[in-house]
């Protein structure tokens, strides 16, 4: 993931500021707030505001998934253009589905927290959607996955001890 972070924050930073650059790549899936976090200790962007960029970056797309994904799947899956993609998708998201089925509010606590390759708030939501979880209830299991990424990234990126002004 540092090469691909690295790669968006050289591509970014001479046309936006180190915060959009930051905020950018926390809407991303697969980077989220993870990437978000790398990118700003990259930038030297202080670790409060960078916080709060990435948090907001990485929530901001959760209710569109929550609320839209089956039904633009749908739509996606009449054409032969899209239908391999979205199935692709599908299958790949369900594959990771086990322990959120199995432990529902737990499950996807950890599976959007726990900062492994694949796993975060976008994919998160994707399977709470396909596998048809409450929105209230996946929503804030999703929300409560990227507090604990955040404290996870935190000490990653920024160190136990950081710098948080």
């Amino acid at each position: 993931m540092d090469a691909i972070v690295q790669w968006f924050t050289v591509t970014l930073e001479p046309f936006v500021s180190k915060e959009a650059a930051v905020f950018i790549i926390s809407l991303f899936p697969i980077l989220e707030l993870r990437g978000g976090l790398l990118a700003a200790r990259l930038l030297q962007v202080p670790y409060l505001r960078a916080l709060v960029l990435c948090v907001v970056g990485n929530i901001l797309p959760i209710p569109f998934i929550l609320l839209f994904i089956r039904k633009i799947f749908a739509l996606m899956k009449k054409t032969r253009l899209f239908r391999p993609l979205v199935e692709w998708l599908e299958r790949k998201a369900m594959g990771k589905s086990d322990r959120i089925r199995q432990y529902e509010f737990l499950g996807l606590v950890l599976f959007v927290g726990i900062p492994l390759p694949g796993t975060g708030g976008w994919t998160g939501a994707l399977i709470a959607s396909l596998l048809q979880v409450d929105i209230r209830k996946s929503s804030v299991a999703i929300l409560i996955g990227i507090a604990l990424a955040a404290v996870i990234m935190s000490v990653v990126s920024y160190g136990l001890m950081g710098s948080f002004l």
